[in-house]
């Protein structure tokens, strides 16, 4: 998969605030980037000691966009205290954010959130692909015609939240994950979205067959949530809390040095 870090980080450059990290999310992540998909970028920062301590709500989410050398790129990235209440409840986005192998920044500490990721999986976070999978549905049947690129979200999440229902293992790769589940239409629906572009559509017969799909493999997320050996909570809080406090006096030392 071919990623232009250089060019990602020229956008990160504008960032307010240091950032721990920041990874290729969306369709670069998922597998299936067609040649004119953006970059969505996705990360962690540091807020100063000046937003936390005055009147004002600090604002924990940093959003920043732009058009590099024709290239729409997307950065969100949250307060590493965000980031991290959002790791200990079931949001499969942030784990996967975190995890993501396509690391455009990254330092010591997103090293050690990494580490910690295990311990915050439970086996809850299948309501997190079950609801998301279902709005991604709802997206491509509203649709007329259908387009394949929500469809392959569809069977994105759902594969993603199946895979860590058995494992515990966080895998946003489509066709990683379907070079184990051998579902036959994957590959094709691939080679549509990306060979073609964003808007490729589907016949009226697509539809009847990809729903019963979609029903068939919802089901057997329901049934891997049920069998699932994985935690009913969170063991990594302490550990992240720690983390917290030492970043946020590094981060002071750092500043008061400068």
């Amino acid at each position: 998969m071919n990623v232009d870090y250089e060019l990602c980080r020229c956008i990160m450059e504008r960032h307010a605030f240091p950032l721990l990290f920041a990874t290729v999310s969306g369709a670069h992540l998922y597998g299936f980037p067609s040649p004119d998909s953006d970059y969505d970028l996705r990360g962690a920062h540091v807020l100063s000691a000046q937003e936390l301590l005055s009147l004002q709500e600090p604002k924990e989410t940093v959003e920043s966009s732009g058009v590099v050398r024709g290239v729409e790129i997307d950065l969100v990235t949250h307060d590493v205290a965000k980031f991290m209440r959002m790791l200990l409840k079931t949001n499969g986005y942030v784990l996967e954010q975190l995890l993501s192998p396509l690391v455009v920044q990254t330092s010591d500490e997103h090293q050690e959130l990494v580490g910690l990721a295990a311990r915050c999986v439970t086996r809850h976070h299948a309501h997190h692909y079950l609801g998301f999978a279902e709005t991604q549905w709802n997206l491509f049947a509203k649709e007329q015609p259908p387009r394949v690129k929500p469809l392959l979200y569809v069977y994105r999440v759902l594969l993603t939240g199946i895979h860590l229902m058995r494992s515990g293992v966080v895998e946003a790769n489509l066709p990683r994950l379907n070079a184990e589940y051998r579902l036959p239409y994957i590959d094709d629906l691939i080679a549509r979205k990306v060979q073609r572009d964003e808007q490729t559509r589907l016949s009226d017969a697509d539809m009847t067959f990809h729903r019963g799909e979609y029903e068939r493999l919802r089901a057997r997320l329901e049934l891997e949530h049920k069998a699932s050996k994985l935690p009913e909570a969170p063991s990594a809080q302490h550990d992240l809390s720690e983390l917290l406090v030492r970043i946020r006096f590094q981060h002071l030392r750092m500043r008061g040095t400068a």
